[in-house]
């Protein structure tokens, strides 16, 4: 009887072809401590009458073995030898070892009579070679590097398309400022100076904050470009939601006006701040905004409600009276790339709403849609106050 516990990879084992070798394979020595003693007390009861050889692993110090194995389950008993190669799982090991203990002797006794002229079996005839392992290991992590990769590849490549979407509402918005502005000038009369300045002023600084947006917006995109990891960072501070809505909606009026569309609000005012990324969550703000008024009819109101829940955050709905979601689509429509079969001619990628999710999960909230009553949508998301 043998009984070993190995934390390293390890070497070419010899054993005899009489013998029943056994791995067990635990997440942690220390936590699977009972599941070890059962089986091993067990094992002692029958050494008088078999030999075995049981060796316990850690799955974390050796991923090659569970990839050869196929493991998909902790604590796991493998049979080595004799073949064929047989895996028991999960829980109450002992019960299930008891259950094939006899089969596997009597398979042993007839490996035994037909290979008793050949020399004993190792290691290498179970698992990799050492050095096959170690190049399975740069291999599996070979593998993982690229997976991250292509992740931050995608993740740059969709972020980069939402931003040059994005570009289009301030782009839109100071458009229409400077025609407008262009309108005044050619029908400009004399005398008419004094009457037209404050519009013109107006039109003016509308412009130009429609052309800041977007500046920031470019250099968000450049800084993107330059990131060297891909991986979703925010930078979360005290925020005043309040404002940060209203320089959402600031944002959206030249498309609400261009629809004759409202924004109807229900906000406490003494709403706490949160703690969040507000170049973000302004973005959230601004998609979910362009969306209502993408898919709602003309002339009607966009309602934008903020409730103090007492799980210690705040709850954020915008309600519109579109066509609504199917029920059936309600968790897809946050899936990257996914658009409703109806949307198929409308302008977009298909990328906002994910993105949104993204950003509120990162920030430990939720978000999804409900139906608004019997007309339109009504999307959710939650963030932590702060503190």
């Amino acid at each position: 009887m043998s009984l070993s516990e190995n934390t390293a990879n390890p070497p070419t084992i010899h054993y005899h072809e009489d013998t029943l070798k056994l791995i067990l394979f635990v997440d942690n020595p220390y936590s699977s401590e009972k599941n070890i003693e059962q089986i091993t007390e067990y094992l002692k009861t029958l050494s008088q009458d078999y030999e075995f050889d049981l060796q316990v692993l850690e799955i974390s110090k050796h991923p090659h073995l569970v990839e050869h194995f196929k493991l998909v389950v902790t604590p796991a008993l493998v049979k080595v030898n004799p073949p064929p190669q047989q895996i028991l799982a999960g829980t109450n090991l002992t019960a299930k070892l008891r259950k094939y203990w006899y089969q596997w002797q009597t398979s042993l006794q007839e490996y035994k009579k037909n290979h008793a002229d050949k020399p004993p079996s190792s290691w290498h005839t179970c698992v990799p070679s050492s050095e096959l392992i170690r190049l399975q290991d740069e291999l599996f992590y070979l593998k993982k590097e690229v997976e991250d990769l292509r992740e931050q590849i995608k993740f740059k490549d969709q972020m980069l398309a939402m931003l040059a979407h994005d570009l289009r509402t301030p782009l839109t918005a100071a458009s229409i400022a400077l025609e407008t502005l262009e309108i005044y000038y050619n029908s400009q009369q004399d005398g008419d100076n004094d009457k037209n300045k404050g519009t013109i002023r107006r039109l003016f600084q509308q412009a130009k904050n429609q052309f800041f947006a977007m500046n920031k917006m470019i250099g968000e995109l450049i800084q993107i470009t330059r990131e060297n990891s891909g991986k979703f960072k925010i930078n979360p501070v005290k925020t005043d939601l309040i404002i940060l809505t209203e320089d959402a909606i600031n944002t959206v009026q030249p498309k609400l006006a261009e629809k004759k569309q409202y924004i109807l609000k229900d906000i406490p005012h003494d709403l706490p701040p949160v703690y969040s990324d507000p170049k973000l969550i302004r973005q959230v703000l601004i998609n979910i905004l362009d969306n209502a008024i993408k898919y709602s009819p003309e002339g009607t109101p966009i309602t934008i409600s903020m409730l103090h829940k007492t799980s210690q955050k705040v709850e954020v709905s915008i309600m519109d009276l579109g066509p609504g979601i199917p029920d059936s689509q309600k968790e897809q429509i946050f899936e990257e790339n996914y658009r409703l079969p109806r949307d198929g001619k409308k302008e977009g990628f298909g990328i906002g709403l994910s993105f949104c999710r993204r950003i509120i999960h990162a920030h430990y909230g939720q978000i999804w849609v409900d139906d608004n009553g019997s007309q339109g949508s009504c999307f959710r998301f939650t963030l932590p106050i702060y503190r």
